[in-house]
């Protein structure tokens, strides 16, 4: 997460900086592709409408 070699705690400069920056961890969940939720969203409305056509009929 941090480098235990620097102390941010030396000025307002240098520990507003270091809270502020990013993981790389972070910066990869980020660019995580909206693709997936749509898909499931998709899928659940189609078992929905499918349940309820049988229930119909």
């Amino acid at each position: 997460m941090s480098d235990p070699q620097i102390d941010p705690a030396g000025n307002t400069q240098q520990f507003r900086a270091f809270a502020q920056r990013k993981d790389p961890e972070e910066t990869a969940q980020e660019k995580r592709s909206p693709v997936v939720p749509i898909v499931v969203a998709v899928l659940a409305v189609l078992i929905v409408a499918a349940v309820a056509a049988y229930l119909i009929l």
